[in-house]
């Protein structure tokens, strides 16, 4: 048993009612941080570091008028912490207490959610908010969830950092990817350590900061090394281990991201995401989710063509397997005077196995393009790493 029993459509339907037999009402916070819209970025940022919510919502005269966000904060570096949080309120999806759990956690895949605002029928009040380890809770007890591996939905392979690395090459890692926490790793590739946001901060807040780019470490990062701020006693998984032991880890220990090992050396990451996903397949639906984040506006135009291009490649894989979602996220970085590098990240979920692929060119259309090839050639391929996985020894 495993990820493959999400192909019948049956267990999926039984699964789906396992999960949603709960409410929202039932695993939501009805104490959170919030922030009123005259109050200074400091002040959220440093509500994010005592909570450890990275979602916050903005609440002005009692009602909801959005949320600050600590991945739409650590974009803007040049911004003031003296600035006010009215300046970066954004306006990601809510939902009410009646949706059912499945459904929030394609909201929280779609739009990369840590925490969701839950309000009143009418949208004005927040009554409590969903975050990610709640959701991920919902996990434990569920026999199919405890059958599948964690091989079956890691990351792999793994964005890492060397131990003699510098700061800054995590922290470009985290920016392009979108991502919070990197494996660090040897020479040999046996992981030593991890180094998060949390880490980054911590070692770099001070009261003489005047910048989100003081507090991310970015204006000392040339000068700060990985294995001065890396956390070394990291809590790993066996690549054959379930994924309820994965989130036994997490929730114990308050953790979103679990490396996953085989012999000492890395061979995936494993996060609170990873799970959500697998929740969000659960959902009963009629068509596949395209998600696709970071375009500028130099190149929204584009977005059509990017469309047809997927488009090509989901009809072969529709042929093999049901795609549930996928979601893409476009970096762009100058390396040749004015000329910009396209570094595109790719994540398909299907039948609940999750493929992912990475891919780095000149071209935006030719990029998506490879990238979707890419993940297509992994859905044909599947079987037969499937059969090579189950002969590895255990």
């Amino acid at each position: 048993m495993g990820v493959k029993d999400l192909e019948d459509l049956k267990k999926i339907s039984m699964l789906r009612s396992q999960i949603e037999s709960k409410k929202i009402e039932d695993i939501m916070d009805t104490e959170f941080p919030k922030v009123g819209p005259e109050e200074k970025l400091i002040d959220a940022l440093g509500m994010m570091r005592k909570t450890g919510y990275q979602d916050i919502p903005v609440i002005e005269d009692g009602e909801y008028i959005g949320t600050i966000s600590y991945g739409s904060i650590l974009k803007k570096k040049s911004i003031a912490l003296d600035s006010k949080v009215r300046n970066l309120v954004n306006t990601p999806p809510v939902v009410t207490k009646d949706i059912g759990l499945t459904s929030v956690a394609e909201i929280m895949v779609l739009n990369n959610l840590r925490q969701v605002p839950v309000v009143s029928a009418n949208k004005k009040k927040v009554i409590g908010c969903v975050g990610r380890m709640q959701m991920v809770k919902l996990v434990e007890g569920v026999k199919v969830f405890k059958d599948i591996k964690s091989w079956e939905i890691m990351t792999s392979p793994v964005e890492g950092v060397k131990e003699n690395a510098l700061l800054d090459d995590a922290l470009e890692i985290m920016r392009s990817l979108d991502i919070r926490t990197v494996p660090v790793t040897d020479s040999s590739n046996n992981l030593v350590g991890i180094v998060g946001m949390k880490e980054v901060i911590d070692n770099n807040w001070k009261a003489s900061n005047k910048t989100v780019g003081d507090i991310s470490g970015k204006n000392k990062a040339s000068s700060t090394t990985i294995e001065s701020v890396c956390v070394s006693a990291v809590k790993t998984v066996g690549w054959n281990d379930d994924i309820e032991t994965a989130v036994e880890l997490m929730t114990d220990n308050g953790i979103s991201t679990v490396p996953v090992v085989e012999d000492g050396e890395l061979v995936g990451i494993l996060t609170q995401y990873d799970i959500i996903e697998l929740i969000s397949a659960c959902r009963e639906r009629q068509f596949l989710f395209v998600q696709i984040s970071g375009l500028d506006d130099e190149d929204k135009g584009y977005s059509s063509a990017i469309y047809d291009t997927i488009k090509d490649e989901v009809e072969k894989i529709n042929k093999i397997v049901t795609p549930e979602s996928l979601s893409i996220n476009v970096a762009k970085y100058n390396e040749k005077g004015d000329r910009s590098k396209y570094s595109i990240t790719a994540r398909l979920i299907a039948n609940g196995r999750a493929y992912s692929a990475k891919q780095v060119d000149w071209d935006l259309i030719k990029t998506v393009n490879d990238l979707m090839k890419k993940i297509t050639e992994m859905v044909k391929n599947e079987k037969d790493s499937v059969g090579t996985y189950r002969k590895r020894k255990k």
